[in-house]
């Protein structure tokens, strides 16, 4: 699946009763919060010795890129924008792939 047909067909998913400042805030809150279970599952079995449950983590990816899609929708953005202007950012501060040295000196 594509990335913007993924994204107009999550909007279905969405709250149609949120709208301005309080959708944004509901979207960057929820995008936050999901991130934070990702990060809990990881943190689970990397510092707590839980095996990792990919399934779960999935899953929490799946959130993560739902309210993302949702949060670039309310700011009319599809993802492929968000995803090209990402690339172009990466490709402006490391033109020859990542590189260490290249991050320490930002």
């Amino acid at each position: 699946m594509k990335l913007d047909e993924y994204q107009r067909e999550a909007k279905r998913f969405r709250n149609p009763d949120l709208t301005g400042s309080v959708e944004l805030a509901v979207l960057a809150l929820g995008t936050a919060g999901e991130a934070g279970e990702v990060a809990d599952i990881v943190k689970k079995h990397i510092g707590q010795g839980h095996s990792l449950d990919r399934q779960k983590l999935i899953d929490e990816l799946g959130d993560v890129l739902w309210y993302v899609s949702q949060l670039a929708d309310a700011l009319g953005l599809t993802l492929g924008t968000v995803a090209r202007l990402n690339v172009e950012k990466l490709n402006a501060r490391y033109p020859q792939g990542f590189q260490v040295q290249r991050s320490v000196e930002r």
